[in-house]
């Protein structure tokens, strides 16, 4: 066999007519052969892409692990979708004339994939602002979490109790977050006590003054000691450090507790509890130690 018999014998395959779309758009063998190339070749300039822009992150040196692995993604998901789409189109697929007549089930896919949609925006919008990141510490749904990991979907976080919180990206966009790590990780760690109205005032703000002092792990800032209020049994006061890490932050908070309970006993500054006195009126208390018998 000639090459020119090969390469007729190539046309007539490639050639041949396997199934129509439509009333004019005929689909070949040498059809699908071109849509496989076009998918291998968005596959691999997706990942040449996705290689570029690791690299080029990593260069800039101002990018965590976890934003550069979300904007690769992010890559991988954009090339993909126009490799898809020209594939279809190349079948032969009228994209314009397939969401027109299909414009009903749009409608209801978008109404059923909102809550997908709305995660995937909210996913671009926090990978763009960086205002959370992996690695960040937050407190989402009155939990302190870790940030491990950012998708374009959803968000998988650490809480102190060693368990996985998967997160919808919306809830992050939309909620009030409090992020421990945005600008540094100083984080301040507050006790509240409340001492008797007997106690020394000048006394008992030296001695919580100088416990908050002696604390080993608060960070160089001055502790802080404020007198917050008068209770219905107690004078409240609060003692307030700071620390580096706030995912130590409970741990902290019952040892500055602890430290605070043992400097006021050592002071012999009383702690106070809530109490209720109960006068009787003189009748009363006549009657009751009689048993009600008139005399």
């Amino acid at each position: 066999m000639t090459w020119q018999q090969l390469l007729t014998r190539l046309r007539e395959i490639l050639s041949t007519e396997l199934f129509g779309i439509g009333d004019e758009r005929i689909v070949t063998v040498g059809t699908l052969v071109v849509v496989g190339l076009i998918l291998l070749i968005s596959w691999w300039i997706s990942r040449l892409l996705q290689v570029a822009v690791v690299k080029s992150l990593r260069r800039a040196s101002n990018y965590d692990e976890g934003t550069i692995q979300a904007f690769r993604r992010l890559v991988r998901y954009v090339v993909t979708v126009g490799g898809l789409s020209i594939a279809i189109h190349t079948l032969g697929i009228n994209l314009s004339a397939l969401f027109a007549a299909g414009a009903f089930f749009a409608v209801a896919i978008g109404f059923a994939m909102q809550n997908i949609t709305a995660n995937w925006v909210s996913g671009i919008i926090l990978l763009g602002e960086r205002t959370i990141k992996p690695g960040d510490i937050i407190e989402f749904d009155g939990r302190l979490v870790q940030v491990r990991d950012m998708n374009m979907r959803v968000t998988v976080a650490r809480t102190l109790d060693d368990e996985d919180l998967i997160i919808p990206n919306s809830s992050l966009a939309q909620a009030a977050v409090k992020n421990y790590t945005f600008r540094d990780q100083a984080t301040r760690v507050r006790a509240q006590v409340g001492v008797a109205y007997s106690s020394d005032v000048a006394q008992v703000r030296q001695v919580l003054q100088r416990t908050g002092e002696e604390i080993p792990w608060r960070t160089d800032r001055t502790p802080n000691v404020q007198l917050t209020g008068f209770g219905s049994s107690s004078v409240d006061w609060e003692l307030s450090v700071w620390i580096e890490n706030p995912w130590n932050l409970r741990n902290a908070q019952s040892d500055l507790r602890q430290a605070v309970w043992f400097a006021l006993k050592d002071a012999d500054i009383t702690i106070a509890f809530p109490q209720l006195d109960l006068h009787l009126d003189e009748g009363l208390t006549e009657a009751l130690r009689t048993g009600g018998r008139s005399t």
